[in-house]
């Protein structure tokens, strides 16, 4: 049998390093994997290729890929492509949010479209896109391939959403579940599923419904680190989805407990096209006084339950073990 809810919930949160052990030869051939897939004969796409890989986080979703696989002692061959096709989504997304949102940092280097152009970054992000569908066709694995895109659908819609939404201060709790369910829970949601499908396919309803919950929290707790973090920890300023109007769950707490007088400075630094750094403080700072980091954080904590909840039914080992302790690791990251 496998943990209960409390010795989950209460596990010592583990490095991400520690998390990828168990995995950390396959995750070097999802490097090369990545490398293979995206090879181009056209010299502009391979300089692309290579800034992009210089800029790449920490393999978080092909490691759910690999982990999910594992879980129960049996994975194949394909968790590897398919780790790598979920990491070039992931890009892809990136490159397309950094144009969108004319970002000029990712992780502390210039976003392709700052590099380039954002034609170029379109294109790029479409390419990636179109580069891991093609390997998942060509193993015939429909039902990641259906996974997939799913996930991907979910993703452009979040993103048409966030755009059409004009007054941001009525951009709500719902509203904002709904958005991070579909812009970052959906493609973890689907890496676990995806390496269900590579390892007991059993197990991917609940691998799902694991990585569903663990997106949540992931998003949250990222949020969080917007206003609390600087820009060694995060990879882009501090307060960056505040100069960039972006409404996140510590504001929407905040703003029920605001004065109207708070709420006022709020609604004119919404207004205000290029807030400076001293704007983005007071705001920053009417969030703490006003409760909105430990309302999120609260919610954070309860979606890493959620997730922890969801690997109950699946017997203990070491890759469960791991997928425990990334939940952890994901809530652990704000603090």
């Amino acid at each position: 049998m496998g943990k209960s809810v409390n010795q989950l919930v209460k596990s010592q949160p583990q490095g991400l390093s520690s998390i990828q052990d168990l995995v950390k030869e396959d995750l070097d051939l999802v490097a090369t994997e990545l490398h293979r897939i995206v090879v181009s004969d056209f010299e502009l796409i391979d300089q692309v290729n290579e800034h992009l890989f210089l800029t790449h986080g920490k393999l978080f979703r092909p490691t759910l890929v690999l982990l999910s696989s594992r879980v129960g002692g049996r994975a194949s061959d394909e968790a590897l492509t398919l780790a790598a096709v979920v990491e070039l989504v992931h890009l892809a997304t990136l490159v397309h949010d950094d144009a969108v949102d004319h970002s000029v940092l990712r992780r502390g280097l210039p976003t392709v479209n700052a590099s380039w152009t954002h034609q170029v970054a379109i294109i790029m992000g479409d390419y990636l896109y179109s580069r891991g569908v093609t390997e998942l066709a060509k193993l015939g694995n429909l039902p990641a391939l259906e996974v997939l895109a799913q996930a991907a659908n979910e993703m452009a819609v979040g993103e048409m959403r966030q755009l059409m939404s004009y007054d941001a201060l009525s951009f709500g709790e719902d509203d904002y579940y709904r958005l991070i369910g579909s812009k970052t829970a959906s493609l973890m949601s689907a890496a676990c599923a995806m390496g269900a499908l590579a390892g007991i396919p059993s197990y991917q309803s609940r691998l799902a419904r694991y990585g569903n919950h663990l997106g949540m929290a992931f998003q949250i707790a990222d949020d969080l680190l917007d206003y609390t973090a600087c820009e060694a920890i995060t990879g882009k300023p501090s307060g960056q989805d505040l100069r960039e109007h972006k409404v996140t769950l510590p504001l929407v707490g905040a703003l029920a407990n605001t004065t109207e007088g708070e709420h006022r400075q709020i609604r004119s630094f919404f207004d205000t096209a290029n807030p400076s750094d001293e704007d983005i403080s007071r705001i920053i700072g009417i969030v703490e006084e006003r409760g909105g980091l430990e309302y999120a954080r609260v919610h954070a904590d309860r979606c890493a339950q959620m997730a922890q909840a969801s690997l109950l039914e699946l017997s203990e080992d070491p890759a469960l073990n791991a997928l425990s302790d990334a939940v952890s690791w994901v809530v652990d990251r704000q603090r």
